[in-house]
């Protein structure tokens, strides 16, 4: 592995890749415009292989191939790859979810005692806070940590926990994740500019997160906390069923439009057989430097949990300092709550 030297360019990669081609094809990887979402960051490189209707047989020499292609390159720290389809392999369309009738689990998962999705059903609700303050919290309790980015659009893990490093890979090329504050963390924002875009095709996207899970050197985890991409999409409905996902938290404003947002994440993750934990209700309140408490966003709450018949795990303030006591104690309760459930099933 070389270090860098000089600031890689895109045509500098994609020259690289154009000498490759895959069984049976004519045309090159790049010809063929198979190469997709190219990121470089500080030497560290990752793309896609979009392998539609390319035979099953050779598509890991062709991903080997192209990994070998491009670090080779004076520069290059890591390379991540990740193969992509617009339609799934006919050897697995036939396949139950993970989640329904399927019972069997990928690898990594053999490792993963529990594994909490923190959801929204849309953007701008501070989902990620949640989820990283609670995993903090599921560390602070004693348990072994993993925290997963999965907002691959709009990654904020760096920023929330300060990290600027980049992850290191092993010999057999499984990144390894960063650790902080306790916890066992990966991000694909550690591995592209934060100013940097992120444009992914759905079947691009499914394919990066599924391999953030399984090309992670992950270690034996009592739990593992995922901070799902806002929404009720494709790629969310994928993860729910590709990943063996022991329950789900919701991320909500107080607010009635947030209603029907809340509603459709509930329905997705029914669809799946995930078992919805309960709902947490951020920006809840304002307290004023006078002592009044103010409700920016209507007192729902409490009530939206009662109609949708979930459990209300807590109001947590409007408020920069999310560590304030208030915040403290819910991620605790609930930290409390998972912790327990864990040891339950050991």
């Amino acid at each position: 592995m070389s270090a860098p030297t000089a600031k890689l360019t895109q045509a500098e990669i994609l020259t690289a890749l154009d000498a490759i081609t895959a069984a049976g094809e004519a045309q090159s990887l790049v010809a063929a415009d198979r190469i997709q979402g190219l990121v470089i960051r500080d030497g560290n490189i990752g793309f896609s292989i979009d392998v539609d209707g390319l035979a099953p047989d050779g598509l890991d020499a062709v991903k080997q191939q192209a990994e070998a292609a491009v670090q080779q390159l004076s520069g290059v720290v890591s390379v991540t790859c990740v193969l992509t389809a617009h339609r799934p392999q006919q050897a697995t369309a036939n396949k139950a979810p993970h989640n329904s009738a399927s019972t069997e689990v990928p690898e990594v998962f053999k490792r993963i005692k529990t594994v909490i999705a923190v959801a929204s059903g849309k953007g701008g609700v501070g989902k990620s806070t949640v989820a990283v303050n609670l995993a903090a919290a599921l560390a602070k309790a004693g348990n072994v940590t993993g925290l997963l980015d999965a907002d691959i659009y709009g990654p904020s893990m760096p920023q929330l926990l300060g990290i600027t490093d980049k992850p290191q890979m092993t010999d057999d090329k499984k990144l390894l994740p960063i650790e902080a504050n306790g916890m066992h963390t990966m991000s694909i924002g550690y591995l592209v500019d934060t100013d940097q875009a992120m444009i992914w095709r759905g079947p691009m996207a499914q394919g990066a997160l599924v391999q953030m899970l399984e090309d992670v050197a992950w270690p034996a985890l009592d739990v593992l906390v995922l901070d799902l991409p806002p929404g009720t999409g494709d790629i969310q409905l994928t993860m729910a069923q590709r990943i063996p996902v022991s329950g789900a938290v919701l991320v909500t404003t107080p607010s009635d439009l947030a209603l029907a947002d809340v509603t459709r994440a509930i329905a997705m993750f029914e669809k799946t057989n995930v078992p919805v934990l309960g709902l947490i209700e951020n920006m809840a309140y304002l307290d004023a430097p006078d002592g009044t408490r103010l409700y920016p966003f209507g007192e729902g709450g409490e009530k939206m949990a009662k109609k949708l018949k979930l459990a209300h795990l807590a109001a947590l303030p409007l408020d920069a300092a999310i560590g304030t006591k208030g915040a403290h104690e819910a991620f605790k309760k609930l930290a409390a709550r998972i912790s327990k459930s864990i040891k339950e099933a050991s």
